[in-house]
């Protein structure tokens, strides 16, 4: 029984992803591993300055993250009802995905690993716009 119930719980979680966000591209994929290292850093990085941890500032981050995907859902929904091939939910996946690595560098500076003066000057002008 318990291997039912697995199977079965397989199935509606993969019916409810394919129904949500249709093909699964490899795009998606990169940004859900670029918000899991994002998450990781930010939490070395909250240690190695001494500032602490902070169930607030943690459950805030993993609510903006769901946000994204919200949107990502909701892109990909517009994608079929306007039948854009996927336009939308591509330029949301993109969006948050420069998102996600310059939050991944900023952590990785305050962390102190080494960086190419060129891509701090590169993420400092983004932040700007």
């Amino acid at each position: 029984m318990p291997h039912t119930i697995a199977c079965s719980t397989s199935a509606v979680i993969g019916s409810l992803l394919v129904f949500s966000f249709g093909v699964w591209p490899e795009s998606l994929t990169v940004l859900l591993v670029a918000m899991g290292i994002d998450y990781v850093t930010g939490i070395t990085a909250a240690l190695q300055t001494r500032r602490g941890l902070s169930s607030s500032v943690g459950a805030w981050g993993l609510a903006r993250k769901g946000i994204m995907l919200l949107v990502i859902l909701l892109a990909h929904r517009m994608d079929i009802m306007l039948e854009l091939n996927n336009i939308a939910m591509g330029g949301a996946i993109y969006f948050y995905l420069a998102n996600e690595m310059i939050s991944i560098t900023e952590n990785l500076g305050e962390i102190g690993v080494p960086m190419p003066d060129k891509l701090r000057q590169l993420i400092e002008a983004l932040k700007k716009k």
